[in-house]
């Protein structure tokens, strides 16, 4: 199955990074890509990340040793920008393709936006430097 295989990477990956001692390659984050063409509210952008830090930590249970080193991290996690759909599906192919976590959340349509909106794309939680390969050129929300 594709998504078995793309968390066979994220859970190789894991084994891999997690079983190094204190070296700063270790850093475990998870990101955050919010669209800021739709101009969501602070409230609205902070509960659509919610929403997405959820979705992909239920999916990250299924690898305790991934958890564990994002938690030794500290669960760090970091919110950047993108300017429009197309760029928040790109990043999220792109992280899905180097076998990360990746999750967009679509809204339901209740408040600011329209229903189905794509506003977040989570990524992670993972290492560091896998992800900054995917979402390191992005500027900060």
């Amino acid at each position: 199955m594709k998504i078995k295989l793309l968390f066979s990477v994220v859970t190789h990956e894991a084994n891999k990074y997690y079983s190094r001692d204190g070296d700063k390659d270790d850093e475990y984050k998870m990101v955050l890509v919010i669209r800021n063409d739709l101009k969501m509210g602070k409230g609205k952008i902070a509960a659509q990340c919610a929403h997405a830090a959820l979705a992909n930590y239920k999916s990250a249970r299924k690898y305790p040793k991934l958890l564990a080193a994002w938690e030794d991290c500290g669960q760090k996690k970091i919110a950047v920008k993108v300017d429009n759909v197309e760029e928040l599906k790109s990043i999220s192919k792109k992280a899905k393709a180097a076998g990360l976590i990746s999750h967009i959340i679509q809204d339901a349509g209740h408040t600011q936006v329209a229903a189905g909106s794509q506003t977040v794309c989570g990524i992670g939680p993972g290492p560091g430097e896998l992800i900054d390969k995917v979402t390191g050129h992005l500027k900060l929300l």
